[in-house]
């Protein structure tokens, strides 16, 4: 895997480091989390750029990178097919579009469907 490059220091994510004993840093990179009754997701349907292979894409997740993947991996289960996350979208192998609509709704978030 290759290695990033770094074009400044705001390239290291926030990494501050002091010489002084006294100094306490505060964490700020925690991601508000939103709720899933204040989440709007579309679910897609796609066979572009796959080989002819169609997928259901869930777009518009609002909130840490670890809940979209806990999100993700929920569905993949559900639905007992493979998927991933890329970014920021939920990619899921198949036509599961309705089935994904219904289990995002009864976990309350707002989804709707986008597309043919």
């Amino acid at each position: 895997m290759a290695k990033k490059k770094l074009g400044s220091l705001s390239d290291l994510g926030g990494f501050v480091f002091s010489t002084n004993p006294d100094t306490h840093f505060t964490d700020n990179t925690s991601e508000e989390k939103s709720s899933p009754s204040e989440q709007y997701l579309e679910a897609h349907f796609s066979n572009k750029g796959r080989g002819g292979k169609t997928v259901t894409v869930i777009k518009g997740f609002e909130g840490a990178e670890a809940d979209l993947k806990q999100l993700a991996k929920m569905l993949k289960t559900k639905c007992g097919v493979g998927g991933s996350v890329k970014d920021g979208d939920i990619i899921i192998q198949g036509n599961y579009r309705d089935k994904i609509m219904q289990i995002l709704k009864e976990k309350n978030y707002n989804i709707k469907r986008v597309g043919g």
